[in-house]
């Protein structure tokens, strides 16, 4: 005979089998020495790790299992274990590493190291370094395109983009940007590599098969001064239809339609936003507000903020694992 359960009974199992996601998101913490863990389904730190002297570039391996965080005034980069939340390990990074990307096998970690004009790549299973490939002054913001043939440095103090051939770790092309160019991000489809200029204001769409710019994105807000609108961290969606800018000082995230490469909207976020990370889901990106010592949740279906929470003294980078 066939069994009916109660309409309550079938509510409270339809809610119990299809729990929420939730993951872990990563913040250095550049003052304060620390990375906070904030748990993205209360949107609550749940733990505060002492890490190494000036922490800034943060990312994950591709298994979820290890955070690799550039401790950038003791030279290294430290591993953490997603685990127990614990330093296990660290990697020869070189001089003063300040971002970083790695490979898309995960194998390989290419580090800039601002204070010596260098790319260290670095082995990470043996720990060892392969190569140092010699770039403009002041490098910092690192791109990977998805086939993990092309890397793009970017050089604060020349204004160049550089693209590196991650075979031969030649140089290839010298694209020259805007003004204190921070941040590189390629498209999912390694089309286009977007890369801000800090100080000039804008964001150059680089078309990775010419090596030309292709647009240059400028930014205006009713109220705020041009030289208050500083283009930091860049993020492009998984389905490459939006791309988030951080606007530093402006403290705003900006929206972009990559079709049309207009802006579609300006995000309150917290003071001097400085880097992004999506969740794996694409359900949130999350911001760094550095002068504020919070990160702003934003959700991506409505580009609406949805939480601030308070982590340690001036967060920097930010990357979210899975639980």
């Amino acid at each position: 005979m066939r069994r009916y359960l109660p309409l309550l009974a079938i509510s409270l199992m339809a809610s119990t089998a299809t729990p929420a996601l939730a993951y872990k998101a990563y913040i250095s913490n550049e003052r304060g020495n620390s990375v906070s863990i904030v748990d993205t389904e209360t949107m609550e730190v749940i733990e505060t790790i002492n890490v190494g002297q000036r922490p800034r570039g943060i990312t994950i391996s591709h298994d979820g299992k290890y955070v690799y965080l550039c401790a950038s005034d003791d030279d290294t980069v430290e591993i953490i274990d997603t685990a127990t939340n614990k330093i296990v390990g660290t990697l020869p990074s070189g001089p003063d590493p300040e971002l970083f990307v790695l490979s898309p096998d995960g194998k390989r970690l290419y580090v800039a190291n601002e204070d010596d004009n260098l790319v260290t790549v670095i082995d990470v299973e043996t720990k060892r370094m392969i190569v140092e490939i010699p770039v403009g002054v002041e490098p910092e913001g690192m791109g990977m395109s998805p086939d993990g043939k092309t890397l793009v440095n970017t050089s604060e103090t020349t204004n160049m983009a550089h693209f590196i051939d991650t075979e031969t770790h030649e140089i290839t092309h010298n694209v020259l940007v805007d003004s204190r160019p921070r941040f590189a991000e390629f498209n999912p489809d390694g089309s286009e590599v977007w890369v801000s200029a800090e100080i000039g204001g804008t964001v150059s769409v680089i078309d990775n098969e010419s090596r030309e710019i292709k647009h240059k994105i400028t930014f205006e807000i009713p109220g705020l001064r041009t030289e208050s609108i500083q283009p930091v961290g860049v993020r492009i969606s998984e389905d490459g239809t939006k791309a988030y800018v951080a606007l530093g000082p402006a403290n705003r995230v900006a929206v972009i339609d990559t079709s049309t490469y207009e802006v579609t909207k300006y995000v309150l976020v917290g003071q001097r936003v400085w880097q992004l990370a999506f969740t794996p889901d694409q359900k949130y990106i999350i911001s760094t507000n550095g002068i504020s010592n919070d990160v702003t949740f934003i959700d991506v279906a409505t580009d609406e903020p949805v939480q601030s929470v308070t982590v340690g003294d001036q967060p920097w980078g930010v990357v979210v694992a899975p639980n």
